[in-house]
This record gives C-alpha cells, structure tokens and sequence, in this order.
C-alpha cells in the first residue's frame, strides 16, 4: 500500500479504536519526521488542575500577568518535558521552526518571555510528547490508525481543545460522529 506523503507541519489524528489509550482521540502536531523517525505535540488533551501559571510558578517565574490557560498532555514519552508549540513571530533559544506554520520551543526563555509579554502571540504549552522510531509511524500509518490532515493554524491556536479533534476531521470533510471504532466485515 503507498502512503501519501507526510512530513513535519501536518497534524495526525487518531481513528477511533486505535488500540491505545494514550492517544484516544489524539490530534498531533506533527513537529519532526526523518528517516530516523518522528516527533509530535497532543494538542488534544488538557492536564486536568494544572494551569500555565502553576507551572511557571514552579520554575520561580511570576506568571501574574499571563492567562492561566491549561497545559496540554503532549504525549506519553518524557511527561515532564516541557514544550511550547508557538506562533513564528517568536524565536528563541533552541526553537524547531516546522516547515512555515509554527516553532517548537523546549527551553525556558520562552516560558519567561511568555510571562514578560515578550513572547510570541500565539502559544500552546505542553508536556511530554508522542514520539516514533524509524520507520514506525509509517506502519502506524498503514494499520489504518491515524488519518493525516492539513496544517491549520486556526485549528492548533484559535479552537477550543476539546473541539480539535472533530473540528480537524471536519477541514477534511469528515463528520467525525460517523467514524467507528471497528469495521465490519463483508
């Protein structure tokens, strides 16, 4: 079966019944892919009690100014591994620039220029991601677990996470209320 391309900047989306928990109804930023393999950002999934201003306060940064928006579970690989999936009209220290649609910052200069004012206007902030070896997510690909969507700006920055999911199937034109978690047989 050929694959169609896929490549850093485009968003995966979990198929229901995907086999794993950690990425029901997952919708990725997909942040890196090489032939050594692929990094992502869940940017569907919200930390339940935590904030963006308890976790700047646990690196002594005052985040008094900052909405206190939540912070995402990025993935199940290094859950404390902090990353900021941003607009590009910030650059810092380290940042991945994905193809023209976002950065991807993993240092603090970007959590203290957010709560400076300084940083970049849209940001998500995540920990942990979801991460592939060589060659794994393209046999992901072809077990019919995840759907390859467009990048969409709006979608990452502007949607509300629990909305993401559907709301990326429906760019595709995809009502994602009809999708099923098993298929039958003929």
């Amino acid at each position: 079966m050929d694959l169609p391309p896929f490549y850093a900047g485009q968003i995966l989306l979990a198929m229901p019944g995907i086999g794993d928990d950690n990425f029901d109804h997952s919708v990725i930023a997909l942040c890196a892919h090489d032939d050594n393999g692929a990094l992502g950002i869940d940017i569907g999934t919200e930390i339940q009690g935590l904030g963006l201003r308890e976790l700047l306060a646990s690196f002594d940064i005052d985040g008094a100014l900052v909405p206190d928006r939540p912070v995402l579970r990025g993935g199940p690989v290094e859950p404390r591994r902090g990353f900021v999936l941003h607009s590009l009209d910030w650059g810092g220290q380290e940042m991945l620039q994905v193809d023209d649609h976002w950065g991807l910052s993993g240092s603090l200069d970007i959590l203290k220029a957010i709560a400076e004012g300084r940083g970049p206007d849209s940001y998500i902030v995540a920990l942990g991601y979801a991460g592939w070896g060589a060659g794994q997510l393209e046999q992901e690909m072809t077990g019919h677990g995840w759907f390859l969507a467009p990048p969409d700006n709006r979608l990452i920055f502007e949607t509300p996470t629990e909305k993401r999911w559907s709301a990326a199937f429906a760019a595709s034109g995809i009502d994602a209320a009809m999708l099923v978690s098993e298929g039958g047989s003929a």
